[in-house]
């Protein structure tokens, strides 16, 4: 009986630990990296969080119109090894982002370059590849 149940609790952790990898995508199956963007907004929301951080921005276009733009970046811990910390970025901070757009067309992209609000350069550990800031 203790085999059973040992063996239940080795097959249970197998498979929660193989649940974030599930979850988890590949570059190619989200982004396009030949529609490259560089776009320049307004911070409006930051998800500091794992598997990626993500942010979003209001971008105006030539006529005014403003669309907000979700951009995902590497995870935490990669970002922090680039200088990243959780307030290197802020809400209203104006930036500019260099990546790749959504494959669907949405207003999402891969970020692959931020230049910060203060003049930092520094690169997003986008999953496409590591970029030099």
């Amino acid at each position: 009986m203790r085999h059973i149940v040992l063996g239940s609790m080795i097959v249970a952790a197998l498979i929660a630990a193989s649940m974030p990898l599930m979850a988890h995508h590949s570059f190619a199956a989200e982004f396009d990296s030949t529609k490259q963007v560089k776009l320049t907004g307004v911070v409006t929301k930051i998800d500091w969080t794992n598997p990626h951080v993500w942010f979003y921005m209001d971008v105006k276009d030539e006529g005014g119109k403003v669309t907000n733009w979700g951009f995902e970046m590497g995870p935490p811990h990669l970002l922090q090894g680039s200088g990243w910390t959780r307030t290197t970025m802020k809400l209203g901070d104006v930036i500019t982002v260099e990546g790749s757009a959504a494959k669907n067309g949405t207003n999402r992209a891969n970020a692959r370059r931020v230049l910060t609000a203060d003049g930092k350069r520094l690169g997003a550990a986008s999953s496409e590849g590591q970029v030099q800031p």
